[in-house]
């Protein structure tokens, strides 16, 4: 069973709970995201697979995932990016925002950036492909409306200054 810190307001951790009472009751947890950039300075984008519980088939950061009790974002970022790709790299710390989600459900989210050009060996389990994208790229798939992950559009429009 998924075990996660509990964090307050503050980003503060108060417990620990199951990925499902998380999830059932609504308690603020901690999201760690690895965005992967190229010497183009394009983002590399993954398109979840179709078995992903929530979004499948839809872009969303490099690598992602819950930070696990006991466990730092950083050392989270670090397992789930070589869980997804394959890969072990260096990263670097970018931010840290507070996203509340359609149903209210605050998470803190941390974001790390990784150089790199490639190739990635993806889980097909949880990842369907990896692509490079330019800014301008991604913000015409945003504007097509393809499906992006709401913590990839939170970040896009936040730090990158996408449009609503």
């Amino acid at each position: 069973m998924e075990m996660m810190d509990v964090v307050n307001e503050k980003d503060e951790i108060v417990g620990v709970a199951s990925r499902d009472d998380v999830y059932e009751k609504l308690l603020t947890h901690r999201i760690a995201h690895v965005l992967v950039f190229n010497r183009k300075g394009e983002l590399a984008l993954q398109l979840q697979g179709a078995k992903k519980r929530f979004c499948p088939l839809h872009w969303v950061s490099t690598a992602a995932g819950h930070v696990d009790a006991g466990e730092t974002a950083e050392q989270a970022a670090l397992r789930e990016f070589f869980e997804e790709t394959g890969v072990r790299l260096p990263i670097k710390f970018l931010y840290k925002d507070l996203f509340v989600d359609h149903r209210g459900m605050s998470k803190f989210l941390y974001f790390y950036r990784a150089d790199y050009e490639g190739p990635f060996n993806v889980n097909p389990e949880e990842v369907a492909k990896v692509e490079f994208f330019s800014m301008e790229e991604i913000r015409e798939m945003v504007r097509r409306g393809e499906k992006f992950h709401p913590q990839l559009l939170f970040l896009l429009r936040k730090r990158f200054g996408f449009e609503q």
